[in-house]
């Protein structure tokens, strides 16, 4: 009932417990917590490599369990037994594919946390409804999955809905789950904002990049290939508005890469979060293209327009859910748009 040696060995069971027995011993020296910086990274590293051994040890303890109920069904010819298996049966299966899917993610960044950016595309109005509903969507995501999330900045809609919101998930493997959600998503359904009751395709686009210590040195940023901007934080207006300008906007030339944070305490706090964005975009379009020639580096989001989605959402004439990458589907669509989205996710995780 285990999982496969060959799925054990692409968890790293053994190197990870080497590496927690190795931190252990750091920790343990003399001198070791002087270097608080970096005794807080250990510490994290030495969590989420015994949440992972933890998760292993329950699914190891989950089959024993099946298999001791298994043998008590056979010996005692137990009826009310034999109704358990099936039961006890599917939530081991669940387990299982869990810990599978868990095995894929074997990038350099999938276990960081990630920044989700959200915007508008073709559609108006109704588009910037769409990205309000998807916002939600990732929320309530991130919710059932044990994720925190923390809106870094927000462009309200001209009517309604949002312009384009920026928000960071913190939370074990954030990134190597949420990137499967880049790219462009398509809505078709009879627009609330049609009084002759139209169908209306609407467009979204969602970027995800990984992000890192603000102290991470692997990307370094020449201040001359940047220009770094201030601007009033704050919505719709009233106490939202924020006297001081404290929002930051930074542009990286080489790329035209821009990001931007208001949400944060200060202006400083905002630019350091910036910075942290900007580093991510950067690192990953390092490992994804290798540094190819610049004129490439954005080709990776399609146009936000017909024929580029990477999913349609149909609320009529019929209600679907379908990714075009992989052909996952499924008809309970109001399931997904509560942050169902468990199942897309994994199919491009063993597709990819």
């Amino acid at each position: 009932m285990l999982p496969s040696s060959r799925r054990v060995n692409l968890f790293n069971l053994a190197d990870m417990a080497a590496e927690k027995n190795q931190l252990e011993e750091d920790m343990a020296r003399e001198g070791f917590w002087d270097d608080i910086e970096n005794a807080n990274k250990a510490n994290q590293r030495m969590k989420t490599l015994q949440s992972k051994l933890d998760k292993y040890a329950r699914l190891s303890s989950q089959c024993e369990d099946f298999e001791t109920l298994l043998d008590m069904a056979d010996e005692e010819q137990d009826e009310s037994l034999y109704e358990e298996i099936p039961v006890e049966f599917e939530k081991l299966s669940a387990a299982i594919e869990e810990f599978r899917i868990a095995t894929l993610l074997t990038g350099p960044y999938d276990g960081a946390n990630a920044v989700l950016s959200l915007h508008a595309g073709a559609g108006g109005t109704e588009a910037q409804d769409w990205v309000s509903m998807l916002y939600r969507m990732y929320v309530r995501y991130c919710e059932r999955t044990g994720y925190t999330v923390r809106t870094l900045d927000m462009l309200d809609g001209d009517e309604a809905g949002i312009k384009s919101v920026t928000f960071e998930v913190d939370g074990e493997n954030a990134y190597g789950y949420l990137k499967a959600e880049k790219g462009v998503h398509r809505l078709v359904r009879i627009s609330p904002y049609d009084s002759a009751a139209r169908r209306h395709t609407s467009f979204a686009s969602l970027d995800v990049t990984p992000i890192f210590d603000d102290d991470d040195n692997t990307i370094e940023i020449n201040p001359e290939d940047i220009r770094i901007d201030t601007y009033r934080s704050g919505g719709a207006g009233g106490q939202n508005v924020n006297k001081v300008s404290s929002a930051i906007r930074i542009t990286h030339f080489a790329t035209g890469i821009v990001v931007q944070c208001q949400n944060e305490r200060s202006q400083l706090q905002n630019k350091e979060m910036a910075m942290r964005m900007l580093k991510g975009k950067l690192l990953e379009i390092k490992e994804r293209e290798r540094m190819e020639k610049m004129a490439d580096i954005k080709g990776e989001l399609k146009k936000i327009e017909w024929g580029s989605q990477i999913r349609s959402y149909v609320f009529q004439p019929y209600t679907l859910v379908k990714d075009h990458r992989t052909g996952c589907e499924t008809g309970n669509i109001q399931a997904v748009m509560d942050g169902e989205i468990d199942e897309f996710i994994h199919s491009y995780l063993i597709k990819m």
